[in-house]
């Protein structure tokens, strides 16, 4: 599906998700597209009085024309841009924290496959998204630019100052913790292995060197194939731990000492315990894929646990609004406001884990054996297209609204005796996002067959 602006541009409605922009990077960003991107966020930015505005990418092989392209639009409306180069996303949030900067864009893919890419942006230190997004897309449909003279961009690394934030924010107390680290060949590897370093610390390192081609395996971590290698490494070793990364680092996976996956929202119960130690009552947030367990775990050691929609931007908007010192989602994102500056980043949230391994003679998986056993899926993506996802989900939820509690922030999250279901849509991808959890597998099955029969009428009724 396309518009089309007055002058005859086609505009793909669909690379503007709510919380960043997607695409195919041939099919949907030609240069001309990517340049008048840059044109409307140069608009968007001076609108508002920004001017100092920080641009990085990925190291996907597509990543570099569209940077070049992105900054050539930004240029003409005479905005000074701080180009970081190539590395992870967090490192451009850093970089814009650090350097109190008015903004900043990366051009990544994120978790996506190799011949996707797209755009994660800033307006100041918050997430540009929602109605935001809405704006650049207007503005590139109308063509109504604003142009100015004075454009500059120099080159800045800030790598040497992330790597000596590290140093002094992060508390080791032993440092010869034996684990690995899988870094996709994505962005974040050699950021990780120099901070990691530095600290005292040997990973072994796999994939990470940066390759844009992803040629071993999809660096996504919540994908449990993209972790067999890193598991495979974790039991042949006898380590303790392992870590992984997505594409631009700033999701992450572990796996235990057992070759176990520790999904999101049990890191976070690790997390939130050692942060609530140390801040009595603090707001923890999470997502609506987070386990229930998790939520009880951090109310019974006396924080607010705060259920809130998925998404990057969504949180981190959220966490500002509560004062929220640690959120997180089932996905690896990870954001601390405590210590450090509200942002989802898997390699500082790698080493938080580490220090709290470091003063501990407990393993990880030591650490969740009082959390109750429950019976659960991890995410569950089915195929759906983006023009119809919405629709299915607004299906689900009056399907089930007259007859079961429902929560439907984002999507709609179903309880159940025993249990409860969850069925979302994608704010990323074509696909609907669906989750299960309950007190036993014989449950778990019945719930998830349930709902699955259901979704299945709605989406053959659409």
């Amino acid at each position: 599906m396309s518009e089309t602006t007055p002058e005859g541009e086609p505009v793909n409605p669909h690379v503007f998700r709510r919380y960043d922009i997607r695409g195919h990077a041939e099919r949907d960003f030609d240069d001309e597209f990517v340049r008048e991107l840059g044109l409307s966020l140069g608009t968007f930015f001076s609108k508002r009085g920004l001017q100092k505005i920080a641009v990085g990418r990925d190291c996907r092989l597509s990543s570099p024309r569209l940077h070049e392209a992105l900054c050539g639009g930004l240029l003409e409306t005479g905005l000074q841009l701080t180009d970081i180069g190539v590395g992870p996303t967090p490192l451009l949030y850093f970089a814009v924290h650090s350097r109190d900067l008015d903004g900043g864009i990366q051009t990544t893919g994120s978790h996506n496959p190799p011949d996707e890419n797209g755009f994660k942006m800033m307006v100041g230190k918050a997430s540009l998204y929602g109605t935001d997004i809405e704006e650049l897309r207007r503005v590139m449909e109308a063509k109504e630019f604003h142009r100015a003279p004075g454009g500059a961009r120099k080159t800045f690394d800030p790598t040497p100052a992330y790597v000596k934030t590290a140093r002094e924010g992060i508390h080791l107390g032993r440092r010869d913790i034996r684990f690995a680290l899988d870094a996709g060949n994505g962005a974040g590897g050699p950021l990780a292995v120099e901070t990691m370093t530095a600290l005292g610390l040997e990973p072994i390192a796999m994939l990470c060197e940066m390759d844009g081609t992803f040629p071993v395996h999809h660096a996504d971590p919540t994908e449990p194939e993209t972790l067999e290698m890193l598991r495979e490494r974790v039991l042949s070793d006898e380590l303790e731990l392992g870590f992984a990364f997505d594409g631009d680092a700033d999701r992450l996976g572990v796996i235990d000492a057992r070759g176990n996956i520790i999904w999101g929202d049990r890191l976070m119960i690790i997390l939130s315990r050692a942060l609530l130690a140390e801040h009595p009552g603090a707001t923890i947030i999470g997502e609506v894929k987070c386990s229930q367990t998790m939520y009880d775990d951090i109310e019974a050691h006396g924080g607010r646990g705060l259920l809130w929609k998925t998404g990057h931007s969504l949180i981190k908007t959220k966490m500002k609004e509560e004062r929220a010192l640690l959120a997180g989602e089932m996905s690896g994102h990870l954001f601390f406001a405590d210590r450090y500056y509200g942002f989802d980043d898997a390699i500082y949230a790698a080493l938080r884990i580490l220090e709290i391994i470091s003063h501990s003679d407990m393993p990880l998986h030591e650490m969740l054996s009082d959390v109750p056993e429950t019976f659960a899926t991890p995410e569950i993506r089915v195929q759906c297209d983006d023009a119809l996802k919405f629709e299915v989900v607004r299906g689900v939820v009056e399907h089930y609204r007259p007859t079961h509690e429902l929560v439907d922030i984002d999507g709609a999250r179903i309880q159940f005796q025993g249990g409860w279901g969850l069925v979302r849509a994608s704010n990323t991808q074509p696909v609907l996002v669906l989750r299960f959890e309950a007190d036993s597998q014989a449950r778990l099955e019945a719930i998830r067959s349930e709902v699955e029969s259901v979704l299945g009428r709605i989406q053959d009724a659409c």
